[in-house]
């Protein structure tokens, strides 16, 4: 990757979309629900809708007609509102965030199962890299048996660079999830660590690693401000392009100076950008509490109330409520 571009989502795995559901079952995916940071090093644009809404994301996306959607989100303002004091408080929305985290991790580890199975056809409770590599390749439309018989009698695979490219990461990515004593046999749980770094702490190290990697222009291994928000190098087309990267630099710089960078030194160590990642942080669940209460607390009372998350109904469901005050009180 070009160490002056911005990290756009130019993976190879994301270029071509999934051919078949064979592929989206084997392929880890390119977005984890709960977590702060894409794989590719952007901002996860949807964290604060992911960690409020768990599951019942997908329900606000589906309908959006603002009446029923207002009744979920009254619903799911008692859920949070544990002593029923009609408001919510830090510790209550840190308690839900992480029940919603756990709730995107345990979807994870059932999806696992039926991937686990489509990799795992002879049900020995193992699959080898050989036996992963055959119905990757598959996925991308070779012939399986083909495929199998080469690799069997170590023959030359003609493959073409980028879907080379693409095994050569996943198979950096499975010794990473292949726990010791390395046998490059993995399990239905390494699995989930290969499919789902994020759960797994060892993973989680390789997947910052991969991350500073990318974004590290100097080879320190540590993120300055400058790394953490360079732009591409050429001119702008257009006040829209513009306008577009001057957000994508706010966003990044707000998130960096504030959030990331917790000692506040101007330096990114793969340690803090571990701690920022991790889903299952309960410190940084207190702190996304926080942050969230902020952004919706008109009354500076440190709590939200009820017609509050209306009124900001689309920083936390993505969806915007119109005529919440006529409606709020007529019912709740």
């Amino acid at each position: 990757m070009d160490v002056y571009a911005r990290p756009a989502n130019n993976s190879a795995l994301k270029e071509k979309p999934a051919d078949s559901k064979d592929e989206n079952e084997i392929l880890p995916p390119d977005h984890l629900n709960g977590v702060k940071m894409e794989m590719d090093g952007h901002l996860n644009k949807e964290f604060h809708q992911e960690v409020f809404l768990g599951k019942e994301m997908e329900e606000f996306e589906e309908d959006s007609e603002p009446r029923k959607n207002r009744k979920k989100l009254m619903i799911i303002f008692s859920k949070v509102d544990i002593n029923n004091d009609k408001k919510i408080g830090a510790k209550e929305m840190q308690r839900w965030i992480m029940e919603k985290t756990d709730e995107h991790f345990q979807e994870a580890v059932e999806e696992n199962k039926m991937h686990f199975r489509a990799v795992d056809p002879d049900g020995d409770g193992h699959v080898s890299w050989d036996e992963y590599k055959i119905k990757f390749l598959a996925s991308k439309g070779f012939n399986e048996k083909e495929i199998a018989e080469k690799i069997r009698n170590n023959e030359e695979l003609k493959i073409d660079e980028e879907t080379q490219e693409v095994l050569d990461n996943l198979k950096d990515r499975w010794y990473q999830a292949d726990n010791p004593p390395p046998d490059l046999l993995l399990n239905e749980e390494e699995f989930l660590s290969f499919l789902h770094p994020e759960h797994s702490r060892g993973m989680l190290k390789f997947m910052v690693k991969e991350i500073i990697r990318d974004l590290d222009q100097d080879g320190d291994k540590k993120l300055t401000l400058s790394e953490f928000i360079s732009l591409p190098v050429g001119t702008v087309e257009n006040q829209q392009a513009q306008d577009v990267d001057d957000d994508w630099v706010k966003d990044r710089r707000k998130e960096f100076e504030e959030v990331i960078d917790a000692n506040h030194d101007g330096i990114v160590t793969m340690e803090e950008l571990e701690e920022y990642m991790d889903p299952m942080n309960e410190y940084n669940a207190l702190n996304e509490a926080k942050q969230m209460i902020a952004v919706a607390d008109e009354n500076q009372n440190h709590h939200l109330e009820l017609e509050e998350i209306l009124k900001y109904s689309e920083y936390f469901t993505g969806s915007k409520l119109m005529d919440y005050a006529r409606n709020v009180h007529e019912e709740f």
